[in-house]
């Protein structure tokens, strides 16, 4: 999952802010820690509290701009929250679906520190999200 930023210099400093997500901006004094901070921005931004229900957009592929990655844990928690909240679903009614016997197994995988699904878990989810793309997530 990438998103895009773009980036301007203004007198000794570098700014950049996100294309997609209002709000996610950051800036450095070199172009180096610029890339880093531009990581670390929108890995913070995307990694919301679990009990979230503002969706926040996937990447635009017609946008342009620096591609930034998502770290794939965050990634992922992200995608499955979007999904789950785009159906008015709960993380009680979701993890009911999973087969999941409490709602705390499903609450990990929401959360960008500790969604690491078991490749069982990932069928179970493609079952009740078939949208989910998996390719969206690591690439």
């Amino acid at each position: 999952m990438k998103y895009h930023f773009k980036i301007r210099k203004e007198g000794k400093s570098w700014i950049a802010k996100c294309v997609e997500l209002d709000g996610c901006m950051t800036q450095a004094t070199s172009r180096e820690r610029l890339e880093h901070n531009m990581e670390e921005a929108l890995n913070a931004y995307l990694d919301e509290p679990a009990d979230s229900k503002v969706p926040l957009p996937f990447p635009d592929s017609e946008a342009k701009g620096v591609q930034v990655s998502v770290s794939p844990g965050i990634a992922f928690a992200h995608y499955l929250r979007t999904l789950r909240l785009s159906r008015g679903m709960t993380q009680k009614e979701a993890a009911k679906l999973l087969g999941m016997k409490n709602i705390y197994s499903y609450q990990r995988l929401e959360s960008g520190k500790t969604a690491n699904p078991e490749l069982l878990t990932l069928v179970k989810i493609k079952k009740v999200f078939p949208e989910i793309d998996l390719d969206d997530v690591v690439g």
